[in-house]
């Protein structure tokens, strides 16, 4: 065992790997196998016809197997990490880690697969010979110059993408940096001497695309172990260094650094001495990217460069070249479009997409991932963060698209837009849900107050609705407050230009808000020095006068406090003129589709008439969704089979709806598993009026519903759109401490709608 590795680290990373069950991947089946139909099915003699129509057409495979969403990570393990040539068995946890990301990050299964063979020539052949079985194959850590070898012969051979990401996708994510970085240092790709260190797979290709984004070949200066890289050397040289030989006398990295713009370093520690960076022009651009320790610390980049802009491999320093910015979503979009490779065009798209990502707004999840830091696009913020959700969308869709446009995609995307929002869909797992909402929110431009304005996911909210929304968002807090919270989380943001501000300690319009306030709660025990005060320190009720005045059209409050404190300042002031709250409304977003729960928060124990009215009031909020409502009423009591409250409650709301007959299904009262099973449901109540499951649960009282409705977020991963708060309009809803920031662009969203939208 290696003494020197860092012991508090080891046994929690073994741990990780060893527990509960060894290994990162498991093999889950995708359809069912309960009974002998099942069997027949998936296995004989249901597979012949699979087999059959694929034997026709081979094209179907990708309609009838998982091949068309199956990657290979295949190495032969020597050259793994930073570890060398460990052999393939040790290489195993690195290629475990590689299909996680892939599944993680673009939802792509993946199989890693370890060969004992050295020879570049025969695992290629081994490669080759795999092509029925999978989409694309991801080639990893091969040593140079075997890579090279290995990636020619199958790339020539096969007829799926083959990528070497060692080399192509760090040269997409160092194009991408380093696009960025010349657009801050005001300089061109044409024009910028580089010097690079490392000949290997990796510096190679990083050069290769370099000089494809536009850097001339005679501005480059490759060295390595031995020296510069220059015609007639012919001390450990291979086809790919010599097409970066330079005719000249210069033998040292000391001798060439001197005027050059930019530094690669795939090399080892301590090759760049703050000497070097001294020599090279005006903000100079340093890559130090070898790993574990680069090849000059930032810090020391800084003492002879200040202005130096820097990245690193390493993600404790800003700017972490990491390919997963790019192998999961390069791959995602050509295995959607069937490609029969991965071209230039390709991947010039794929470092375009994420150069462009870095300069827009950072999005609010990777914010949150990356509590602390700033990330806003400059010298420390080149290229986005693994996290960054909005990767798939942007980057595949790029790669798809110049799949298409090249001719090597055999299955074209007719709607690349529509794409998009898919792929979108697929990391957030409201996006699909809430478009006919932002559509329908798009048809005006509303303004939506927020109470608790200086909370970042509040700033982050408001930036969203600023470039997705026609809304225009006001922030109650103090100015100085809110643009030093701005300034800290980098959003670009300034308050009377971007948005709103209502400034409870100075704002011009107090005087005439507590004398509303006062007005309006005269004989409820309010007097004129309790108005003054609230309208100082209460920004729910800031915010409810300032839509009662018609200040704001909608108001958003919860993101600290209780649900019941901000409802009772929405009731003294909103709720008049035919409104009043019926019931909170929370969407969740399940895995298998969504489910309407209520009355989350309002009504501990309502009435028949209250349930009535939530009744109708989801159903109609459901519709703004494009989905048809299907309510059920549950209850400990099923059909009548017991004698208790909330049975006698939702029997006497079923009474009530049967005299309005609404224009909608509804059934009750049951248990929830009769709700969610047309089997169960059937074998009690045969001739229920209910069709499917239902989507949406009214309860009994608020303890149920809110205790489903937390359930379903802790153990089966549900995402919550609102509460929404019915029978107010829409000019008031009240959030949960516990929403993040996309819950409050949706519930923005929700607001926005005018009411004539509500169906």
């Amino acid at each position: 065992m290696d003494e020197s590795r860092h012991e508090p680290a080891r046994h929690p990373a073994l741990d990780y790997h060893e527990f509960p069950k060894p290994g990162k991947l498991e093999i889950r089946a995708t359809k069912p196998l309960a009974n002998g139909r099942d069997l027949s099915r998936a296995y004989s003699p249901g597979v012949a016809e699979a087999c059959l129509e694929i034997k026709a057409d081979p094209t179907t495979a990708a309609r009838y197997t998982a091949r068309g969403n199956l990657v290979a990570v295949v190495t032969n393990g020597t050259a793994v990490l930073g570890l060398g040539n460990i052999g393939p068995l040790a290489a195993k946890p690195v290629m475990e880690g590689k299909a996680v990301l892939f599944k993680k990050f673009a939802n792509i299964d993946a199989f890693d697969i370890e060969l004992n063979q050295p020879d570049p020539e025969k695992l290629a052949e081994i490669v080759c010979a795999m092509e029925p079985a999978f989409g694309a194959i991801n080639l990893e850590d091969i040593k140079a110059p075997d890579c090279f070898i290995v990636e020619k012969i199958c790339r020539e051979r096969m007829n799926i993408p083959v990528f070497h990401d060692d080399q192509h996708g760090t040269a997409i994510v160092v194009g991408a940096a380093a696009t960025n970085a010349l657009r801050i240092s005001g300089k061109r790709f044409d024009e910028i001497k580089i010097v690079s260190t490392g000949g290997g797979a990796a510096g190679i290709a990083c050069l290769n695309m370099l000089l494809k984004l536009g850097v001339k070949r005679e501005n480059v200066w490759l060295c390595d172990i031995h020296g510069l890289v220059y015609e007639g050397r012919a001390e450990d040289m291979n086809p790919q260094k010599a097409a970066y030989a330079q005719k000249s006398d210069l033998r040292t990295l000391d001798d060439v650094i001197a005027g050059a713009d930019m530094f690669l370093g795939l090399s080892g520690p301590g090759v760049l001495k703050p000497e070097h960076v001294a020599k090279m022009t005006a903000r100079p651009i340093i890559f130090a990217l070898a790993n574990p320790t680069p090849e000059i610390l930032p810090d020391e980049v800084r003492s002879v460069a200040p202005d130096a802009i820097i990245a690193t491999g390493r993600s404790d320093f800003p700017n972490q070249v990491n390919n997963v910015l790019c192998f999961p979503f390069i791959f995602r979009g050509a295995l959607d479009v069937g490609a029969t490779t991965i071209n230039d065009e390709m991947q010039l798209a794929c470092i375009e997409g994420i150069a462009a990502l870095a300069r827009v707004t950072t999005s609010a999840e990777a914010a949150a991932a990356y509590r602390g830091e700033k990330m806003t696009f400059g010298p420390d913020y080149l290229i986005p963060k693994p996290f960054d959700l909005r990767l798939i969308g942007v980057v595949s869709s790029a790669v798809a698209k110049a799949a298409m446009e090249t001719g090597v995609a055999t299955r074209p995307i007719e709607d690349l837009a529509a794409y998009k929002r898919a792929l979108e869909g697929s990391v957030f797992k409201s996006a699909l849900l809430m478009r006919p909402v932002f559509e329908a929110a798009a048809t005006a431009s509303r303004r939506i107050i927020f109470a608790e304005g200086e909370d970042e996911r509040v700033l982050r909210a408001a930036q969203a609705m600023i470039e997705e929304t026609t809304d225009r968002p006001i922030l109650i807090g103090r100015p100085e407050v809110i643009e030093a919270r701005l300034d800290r989380i980098g959003l670009p943001l300034r308050p009377g230009t971007d948005f709103e501000v209502v400034d409870p300690n100075n704002d011009p319009r107090y005087r005439d808000y507590w004398e509303t306030y006062y007005r309006l709660m005269a004989r409820r025990g309010v007097t004129p020095d309790l108005a003054r005060a609230i309208m100082r320190t209460n920004t729910t009720a800031i915010a409810a006068i300032a839509v009662h005045r018609g200040d704001a059209d909608s108001m958003i409050c919860g993101t600290f406090g209780q649900y019941l404190w901000h409802l009772n300042y929405i009731r003294q002031v909103l709720a008049r003129d035919g409104l009043h709250p019926v019931g909170a409304l929370s969407l969740m977003i399940l895995e298998d589709g969504p489910l309407f729960i209520a009355d989350t928060h309002v009504h501990h124990e309502p009435t028949p008439e209250e349930i009535t009215a939530a009744v109708i009031g989801a159903a109609r909020h459901v519709r703004r969704f494009g989905l048809a409502p299907k309510v059920a009423l549950c209850s400990h009591s099923q059909f009548g089979n017991l004698d208790i409250d909330s049975g006698r409650r939702m029997r006497a709301a079923m009474a009530l709806l049967d005299a309005r007959e609404p224009d909608f299904a509804y059934e009750g009262e049951m248990h929830i598993d009769a709700a969610l099973s047309p089997e169960i449901r059937h074998r009690l109540m045969p001739e229920s009026r209910l069709e499917g499951a239902a989507n949406v649960l009214i309860f009994g009282n608020t303890d149920a519903a809110s205790g489903v409705r937390n359930i379903l977020k802790a153990k089966a991963d549900g995402l919550e759109v609102g509460p929404i708060l019915m029978g107010m309009g829409n000019k008031a809803h009240i959030v949960t401490p516990s929403i993040t920031t996309r819950g409050l662009l949706n519930i923005s969203a929700l607001a926005g709608t005018p009411v004539a939208h509500y169906g």
